[in-house]
């Protein structure tokens, strides 16, 4: 599997009764395909997973795998948590969904193992899972810094197929990995201000919550990148970084939802607890960027 391209990680739209809003997920499935997205990804962090029911994280899985199966296009999967034994577990169902192409896998959080310990946890799950992984490198989440040598291994195991890389910044192990990346292994922007950055030193993509708005621009500054454009590129990048940090001035997927609400496109700018919904002052700021 190659990772390539501009993949949206999905929200989860609510009705008014707090209920799923399936038909308003399956639309914004559709319009980020339309604009370009290479792909979706369900179930991440972006969807409120961690407050679903079992029930609702399966009608998102449905509605996902039914827009893909009719786009023909790739569908990566949040799946897994702090333990390795359920989290192979997870990996295992996702059998069930022939439209799969790859899971977005969290390196362990809370517990915080050694690196050596996050180099055995993904070596077990490579002999469970049905898919190709791809690991969700985001210490300021999980409080568990993974180096560059441990992501060169990892790179290297069979079904590791790429890093989605969210570190707060553009540091030296992020430099030095880029340099020298294992083979059919890719690194896929995941702090979205910094998109346009990792790109340049040669990221093949990014899984981004902020292309949820103008997907277009974001799939065209992966592009500009891609076929030398530095000078496009430059000036693209750097709008769609403040963008990107105004959608991310609150909780994400707060503000993300309040902007998706005064757009219409979404029945309500509803989160679940903890999160509260975004203050009207940072939604207005994203609205006047866009």
């Amino acid at each position: 599997m190659t990772l390539r391209g501009v993949h949206i990680p999905l929200i989860t739209p609510f009705a008014e009764n707090g209920e799923l809003a399936v038909e308003a997920l399956e639309g914004l499935a559709h319009a980020v395909l339309d604009e370009g997205a290479a792909g979706l990804v369900a179930l991440g962090t972006t969807a409120e997973v961690a407050m679903l029911s079992e029930e609702e994280r399966r009608a998102v899985l449905e509605t996902c795998a039914r827009v893909c199966r009719e786009r023909h296009a790739p569908l990566m999967v949040g799946a897994g948590s702090a333990d390795t034994r359920s989290t192979a577990e997870a990996l295992v169902a996702l059998k069930a969904w022939p439209e799969v192409t790859a899971a977005l896998v969290t390196v362990p959080s809370f517990v915080r193992p050694s690196e050596a310990g996050v180099f055995a946890h993904f070596t077990a799950l490579v002999e469970r899972t049905p898919v190709p992984l791809v690991i969700y490198n985001i210490p300021y989440r999980t409080g568990q810094s993974v180096g560059v040598a441990t992501l060169r291994r990892l790179g290297e195991l069979p079904m590791v197929t790429g890093v989605k890389h969210a570190v707060g910044g553009v540091d030296l192990d992020t430099v030095m990995l880029l340099a020298d990346l294992p083979s059919d292994f890719e690194v896929l922007a995941g702090d979205d201000p910094f998109f346009s950055a990792l790109l340049a030193l040669g990221a093949s993509g990014g899984i981004l919550a902020s292309a949820h708005l103008h997907t277009a621009r974001f799939v065209e500054l992966e592009q500009a990148w891609r076929s030398g454009d530095a000078e496009r590129a430059r000036v693209l990048g750097h709008r769609l970084s403040a963008l990107s940090a105004s959608v991310f001035a609150e909780p994400n997927p707060t503000v993300l939802k309040g902007v998706l609400h005064s757009q219409g496109r979404i029945p309500t700018a509803s989160v679940r607890l903890p999160l509260v919904p975004a203050g009207s002052a940072s939604i207005e700021a994203v609205l006047r960027l866009l």
